[in-house]
């Protein structure tokens, strides 16, 4: 259950009271989990009216993280239920994936899927990219804000999924290997094959791609 509530001007993004509960349902199917009880407030977060204030709570689990705060982004709703889905999704992950980048690339990438990717302007995959390409995912990297562990966090997971591996397979699976857990793990697990044969297939990958990594999706694999 999800209870919303409304700042000052921001009824202009109602769409969110019509949109919340396709975006609880969907983000427990990409758990396979049940959700806690939440309530969310819709203001504009650092004074901002477009979205780009972002989005927070306390923590990663039903109870710590109960209060979700989203900026309001007038005229686009959908925004708005991506930015409550990037923090639902973090309840989600019952506070195992918490100030790490691995779990801020998976809430960001369950918000680009159930929020129809409204938040593209987000992307940190192409900073990665320009940074040129650096391995950083031997250990998940803190604070969340890297931006560099973050963008390689989501071009990994577009890899992924490219592959074949839907979001409902991997974020369990991220989720089950915890804080600790890297991404060339993540990969072992899922594909069955060794994690030391992680980074030369992904780079491979990267290096083929025709245009580069221009978003957090350069593979193209998601919504």
């Amino acid at each position: 259950m999800w209870t919303p509530r409304w700042g000052s001007g921001a009824a202009k993004c109602s769409g969110l009271v019509n949109d919340g509960d396709r975006v609880v349902n969907a983000n427990d199917a990409i758990f396979g989990t049940t959700g806690g009880s939440v309530s969310v407030i819709v203001f504009a977060l650092d004074g901002q009216t477009d979205g780009t204030g972002g989005a927070d709570h306390g923590g990663c689990d039903y109870t710590t993280g109960a209060a979700i705060e989203v900026c309001a982004s007038f005229g686009n709703s959908a925004r708005v239920s991506a930015l409550f889905e990037a923090e639902l999704s973090e309840c989600s992950m019952g506070g195992n994936l918490c100030g790490v980048s691995t779990g801020e690339a998976l809430s960001r990438w369950c918000a680009a899927e159930v929020g129809n990717n409204a938040l593209s302007d987000f992307a940190t995959a192409p900073t990665w990219a320009q940074d040129g390409c650096p391995i950083m995912w031997t250990r998940p990297i803190r604070p969340t804000r890297t931006l560099i562990a973050l963008g390689c966090g989501m071009a990994f997971i577009s890899w992924l999924m490219s592959q074949g591996y839907v979001l409902d397979k991997i974020a369990p699976v991220l989720v089950g290997l915890g804080a600790a857990g890297t991404l060339a793990q993540l990969y072992a697990n899922l594909t069955s094959q060794p994690a030391s044969n992680a980074w030369s297939s992904f780079q491979a990958a990267v290096n083929a791609l025709p245009n580069g990594v221009t978003s957090d999706d350069p593979f193209g694999s998601g919504a």
